[in-house]
């Protein structure tokens, strides 16, 4: 029976869902959400918070300061509430009212950008925030979590491990692109690996991450409108990206069988399940990584009215999947 004391020391990392059943392709999806904190944004915030702590940039008078979408936000919120620190989130309109609500329940506070940035769209305008915050007040300690190495350093000290132990004869693993920390940590862990894993990256149309014209993103997690700066494109053997109808439908589908997940999960599914259907190899052992649960997306992807307002009335009438596989 596991006794805490603090909620960062509960995190089941070794749970696996077979999805064939649902999908009709063999994959395995390693799910993230069961924490404290609901997503795997949870190890790189502690990763990043106790690199603070040990290089002293953290006092007791500090507030942390992030600009997240949502899950870093929560993760942020609820160490700080254990360790005691006071952190203020920058997010935006897009960032789901339970996400906001499960921050503030959590003494955070939450600034919301209203308006994206010309060139940068949101994630510009939130970086500029909390730029601009820092110059106001010394106090203020910005994590950045686009740039800080504690967010791919925890994937590569813990998550990427974790899949291997599970899975020794890994062949390809499926991570979405937000910041890319999750992405770069895994994929520099299974370069090192004795045998060799094709690490492919997950994106969702709109976003700017691996190239091409910005577009319109309205399921927060993952894309960019500006490229991470953590990401480092040799590493990554192919890239799909993801219409958002398409993660709609994943959702859906995932749901109709007992299992509610997040955004960003059926972004995950729908760019994995795509690749596979385009490969020879009919043995292939292939993980894809779920970094949420969807009960933060109750309003949104599971609320009918919001989806046929933006994807049409007859998004859920088919399970099809347009998405399409492609190289990086």
């Amino acid at each position: 029976m596991p006794v805490i004391s603090t909620p960062l020391e509960f995190n089941e990392d070794d749970l696996y869902v077979d999805l064939e059943g649902i999908f009709g392709q063999s994959l395995f999806l390693k799910c993230e959400g069961f924490n404290f904190a609901g997503s795997i944004k949870l190890k790189a915030a502690t990763e990043m918070v106790e690199i603070a702590e040990r290089e002293g940039r953290l006092s007791p008078d500090s507030v942390l300061v992030e600009s997240s979408s949502g899950n870093l936000g929560v993760a942020l919120s609820m160490i700080a509430a254990s360790r005691g620190y006071r952190f203020l989130c920058v997010t935006d309109s897009r960032c789901n009212l339970a996400t906001r609500m499960m921050m503030e329940a959590l003494g955070s506070q939450v600034h919301v950008i209203s308006e994206p940035d010309p060139v940068g769209g949101f994630l510009g305008a939130r970086i500029d925030h909390v730029r601009a915050l820092c110059v106001s007040d010394d106090r203020h300690v910005w994590l950045n979590q686009y740039a800080n190495p504690g967010n791919a350093l925890a994937h590569y000290r813990r998550t990427a491990p974790d899949i291997a132990r599970q899975f020794p004869d890994l062949d390809v693993l499926f991570v979405g692109a937000g910041t890319t920390g999750t992405l770069m940590g895994c994929a520099r862990y299974f370069r090192e690996w004795h045998r060799p894993v094709r690490i492919v990256a997950v994106d969702s149309e709109g976003s700017v991450t691996f190239g091409g014209a910005p577009g319109r993103r309205m399921i927060p997690g993952l894309g960019t409108s500006r490229r991470p700066p953590l990401l480092d494109e040799s590493y990554v053997d192919d890239v799909v990206r993801v219409a958002e109808a398409d993660t709609v439908r994943s959702c859906h589908r995932l749901a109709r069988h007992g299992f509610l997940f997040g955004g960003s999960t059926g972004t995950v599914v729908t760019g994995a399940m795509a690749w596979l259907a385009r490969q020879e190899e009919q043995e292939l052992t292939g993980v894809a990584i779920a970094p949420d649960l969807g009960e933060r997306y109750l309003e949104t992807i599971y609320q009918t009215n919001w989806v046929q307002d933006l994807y049409g009335e007859t998004v859920l009438d088919s399970q099809t999947l347009t998405t399409s596989s492609q190289a990086a």
